[in-house]
C-alpha cells in the first residue's frame, strides 16, 4: 500500500473514533444509548438506514454481479422501494404509539412477553449469522491491500468498530454512517469514472456493455429458479424489505429515535429512492470494468471489484475507494453490535429481572455490546471458512440466511391482525417455518450431498422467493394451530 492510501485511510479511521468521542459528551441513559435521546433529524437517519442496510457486501459483491451479468438486479431494489411505502403505511404508527424500546415491544401487548423473547431471540441469531457474512465481506479487500490474512483483517477491523460503537452508541453510530456512506459513494463514483476512462469513454463503455447484453433491465419470465426476475424482484422484494425494515430491530431502532412518526416516513420512503440509485451505481462499476477488460473469469465475482482498485487506480483514490469498503463494512459491524445489545437489554434483561432504570440499563447494555462485538468478529471467522473457495456472491449468501426467519416474523405480524390467534399459535408457526426454510435454504447442498437428492426440486427456487414461501408458511401453520387447538390462555405481560 502506497503512503497516500494509507494515510487516507488512517484519516477515515480518525474521524469515526472521533465522531464516538464526541457524542458521549450527552449520554445519561439507555435512551440516549440505544435510540440518540429520540431526537435525531430524519435526514441523518436515511442516510444511516442506507449505509445500514448497505454494508460491504453491496460495494464488493454488486459490482461483481453487474461485471458478470447485467442489470436484471435492480428489479430487486424497485421491490425494496415498494415494501418500505408498506411499512409505512402498515407497520410504522404501531411503533409510534405509545413507548416502545424494541421492535418486538409491540409483540408483548398481543401475544404476552414469551412471544416478545421469541422474536427477539430470532432476530439476535439471524443478525449474528447473516453480519457474520457481512464482516467477512469487508475484510476481503483489506486483506488484499496489506497482504494480511483474511482472519487478521476481520480481527482488525473489528477492534476498531467495538471501540467507537462501545463508546458512543446509536449516536454515534448514525453519524458515523452519514460520514461512511459520503465516503464510500465518493468512492463508488471515482471508480466509475476511471473504468470507464479505461474502456474508451461512456459511449464505449455503454456500447460495449449493449452489444453483450448488459444493459438489460428487466426479465419478464415467470421462472421461479430464475434470481432476477421482475415478478421475484417486485413480490420477494418487497416482502423482503417489509420484514427487514418493518420487523427487524437493525432498522426500527433508527426509524424509533427520530422526532416523530412523520418524519420515520421521510427517512424510510426516502431511503428507498437512494437505495435504488446506489445499486445502480455499482452495478455500473462492475458493467464498466467489464468493458474496461478487467474481470477475468479466472477469479471469484467477489474479488473482480477489489482487483481493480489494487491493479488499476491511482494512488489516492485507491485509498479513498478502500476506505469506503470498510466504512460499509465498519457502518454493519456498528449498527449490529448496538441493535443486538438493545434487544438483549430490553427484551430479556429488563423483562427478566425487573429493572427498568435507564441509567442502569445503559450500563448494562454498553457491557452486552462488548460482548456482542467479539461474537461477530468469531462469527465472520467462522463464515470465511466457510465461503472460501465459494463463487456465490457473498450478498446472495448473507441474503438467504436472513430469509430463514424474516419469512416467520413477517408472518406473526399478518397473524397478530387475526383476533383468534395466540402467542402459542405464532409461535408454533413461526418455529415450524423456520425450520422448513432452514431445509429450503440448504437443499442444494443437502442434494448434493447423495443421501437428499429428493430435495434437488426445492434447490432449483431462487432466493427472492424465500421470504413469500416463510412467510405463507408461518401465516398458513398459525391459523391452521389457531383453528385445531383449544382457545390459549391470556398472555403474560411483563411488569
Amino acid at each position: 500500500m502506497e503512503p497516500l492510501d494509507f494515510a487516507v485511510i488512517l484519516g477515515y479511521f480518525a474521524v469515526t473514533v472521533g465522531i464516538g468521542v464526541w457524542v458521549t459528551r450527552r449520554q445519561r441513559t439507555a435512551g440516549d444509548y440505544f435510540l440518540g435521546s429520540r431526537d435525531l433529524p430524519s435526514w441523518t437517519v436515511l442516510l444511516s438506514i442506507v449505509a445500514t442496510e448497505t454494508s460491504a457486501l453491496t460495494v464488493i459483491s454488486v459490482p461483481g454481479i453487474g461485471a458478470r451479468g447485467d442489470l436484471t438486479f435492480l428489479q430487486l431494489p424497485l421491490g425494496y422501494f415498494l415494501g418500505r411505502i408498506l411499512v409505512a403505511w402498515w407497520l410504522l404508527p404501531g411503533y409510534f404509539a405509545g413507548h416502545q424500546e424494541t421492535a418486538y415491544g409491540r409483540l408483548e401487548a398481543r401475544f404476552g412477553v414469551a412471544t416478545r423473547r421469541l422474536f427477539s431471540g430470532a432476530f439476535l441469531v439471524t443478525r449474528f449469522l447473516g453480519d457474520g457474512v457481512r464482516i467477512y465481506a469487508g475484510a476481503i479487500p483489506l486483506a488484499l491491500v496489506t497482504g494480511w490474512t483474511a482472519p487478521t483483517a476481520i480481527v482488525a477491523m473489528g477492534v476498531v468498530t467495538v471501540g467507537y460503537t462501545w463508546v458512543g452508541g446509536l449516536k454515534a453510530v448514525v453519524w458515523a454512517d452519514v460520514v461512511q456512506l459520503v465516503i464510500y459513494l465518493a468512492g463508488g463514483v471515482a471508480a466509475l469514472t476511471i473504468a470507464i476512462g479505461m474502456a474508451g469513454g461512456l459511449t464505449g463503455t455503454l456500447d460495449l456493455a449493449a452489444a453483450a447484453g448488459k444493459l438489460r433491465v428487466i426479465d419478464w419470465s415467470i421462472d421461479l429458479s430464475k434470481t432476477y426476475t421482475l415478478f421475484g424482484g417486485l413480490i420477494g422484494g418487497a416482502l423482503l424489505t417489509t420484514a427487514s425494515h418493518g420487523t427487524d430491530h437493525l432498522i426500527v431502532q433508527r426509524l424509533l429515535a427520530t422526532r416523530s412518526l412523520g418524519d420515520a416516513r421521510r427517512a424510510l420512503i426516502g431511503s428507498g429512492a437512494v437505495v435504488v440509485l446506489q445499486f445502480l451505481l455499482f452495478l455500473m462499476v462492475g458493467t464498466a470494468i467489464w468493458a474496461a477488460g478487467r474481470a477475468p473469469e479466472s477469479i471469484p465475482a467477489d474479488q473482480v471489484f477489489p482487483r481493480f482498485i489494487i491493479d488499476a487506480l491511482p494512488t489516492g483514490v485507491a485509498g479513498l475507494v478502500i476506505a469506503g469498503i470498510l466504512a460499509a463494512a465498519m457502518s454493519t459491524i456498528s449498527s449490529s453490535i448496538n441493535a443486538l445489545a438493545s434487544a438483549v437489554t430490553h427484551d430479556f434483561y429488563s423483562t427478566l429481572t425487573g429493572k427498568t432504570d435507564p441509567v442502569h440499563l445503559m450500563r448494562v447494555g454498553r457491557a452486552v455490546s462488548l460482548g456482542w462485538g467479539a461474537a461477530l468478529i468469531l462469527g465472520a471467522l467462522g463464515f470465511y471458512g466457510y465461503a472460501s473457495g465459494n463463487d456465490t456472491p457473498v450478498v446472495v449468501l448473507a441474503l438467504s440466511i436472513a430469509s430463514v426467519t424474516y419469512g416467520s416474523l413477517l408472518g406473526t405480524y399478518v397473524l397478530a391482525q387475526v383476533p383468534r390467534v395466540a402467542g402459542r399459535d405464532v409461535a408454533i408457526g413461526a418455529l415450524a417455518a423456520m425450520a422448513i426454510m432452514l431445509v429450503v435454504v440448504f437443499s442444494r447442498r443437502l442434494a448434493e450431498s447423495g443421501a437428499f437428492g429428493f430435495l434437488e426440486p426445492l434447490g432449483r427456487l431462487a432466493w427472492p422467493w424465500y421470504v413469500p414461501l416463510g412467510t405463507a408458511l408461518a401465516i398458513g401453520i398459525g391459523w391452521l394451530a389457531a383453528r385445531i387447538l383449544p382457545p390459549a390462555p391470556r398472555p403474560e405481560v411483563a411488569r
